[in-house]
């Protein structure tokens, strides 16, 4: 079970690097949204340091929420998906390889990309670790609850608007843990709680999310 885990990882790789775009119109996005932050709001410094830690998190999240819903439609498109829930291997085990390869290969990358960004928003260096642990406890659980509407709405040619509708009010949670950790480090108070938080949300996400993917695939591909 373990080698097709790893095999999965592997093929998701070579898919993901085959379509670029797919890598990088999230990092692109990310970077757009908060380099034009400053501009609208203009240079105050003050300002602009207690605004960074919901704008962070909402550009973040917006970026992973970007890159779902052509998560599961190649696979849909080419017949794979059929050939995953007919398969003898646990399905759950399939799709939790898939969405962790896609969060490897651009949640985080955007997780590594976000220090150099946050401080032009004058978030100080000592709130960076706490960025840097928030966004990698975070963005796994915004990957695999998208991957949840990804896979309801992946039988349907514009399914982005209903994946939107179906997954941001689920996101709201790990929206206000990871800014609220973020808020707490720029305040000089301890941020230990919100991360911990983060962290059983993580845990969480990745026992029961597969389950949850799984059946709405069998739902989508009519199984």
């Amino acid at each position: 079970m373990s080698h097709v885990f790893t095999l999965l990882i592997a093929r998701e790789a070579r898919l993901l690097f085959r379509r670029p775009a797919e890598l990088l119109n999230p990092l692109v996005f990310f970077a757009i949204v908060i380099a034009l932050f400053p501009l609208a709001v203009g240079p105050d410094t003050q300002l602009l340091q207690r605004l960074s830690p919901g704008l962070v998190w909402v550009a973040a999240l917006l970026s992973v929420l970007l890159s779902l819903d052509g998560l599961f439609r190649s696979d849909f498109e080419d017949g794979s998906l059929e050939q995953w829930v007919l398969s003898s291997q646990p399905l759950a085990l399939l799709v939790l390889a898939k969405v962790l390869a896609h969060w490897a290969f651009s949640g985080l990358a955007l997780v590594l990309l976000s220090p150099l960004l946050a401080l032009m928003l004058g978030l100080p260096i000592a709130c960076l670790p706490v960025l840097l642990l928030s966004l990698l406890l975070g963005t796994p659980v915004l990957s695999l609850l998208g991957a949840v509407g990804a896979a309801l709405t992946v039988g349907l040619e514009r399914g982005g608007l209903l994946l939107a509708l179906l997954i941001l009010p689920l996101y709201i949670p790990v929206l206000l843990l990871g800014s609220g950790a973020l808020q707490a480090a720029l305040e000089g108070m301890p941020a230990t709680g919100y991360l911990l938080w983060l962290g059983s949300l993580t845990a969480l996400a990745v026992t029961l999310t597969p389950f949850a993917i799984a059946a709405g695939l069998k739902i989508s591909v009519g199984e």
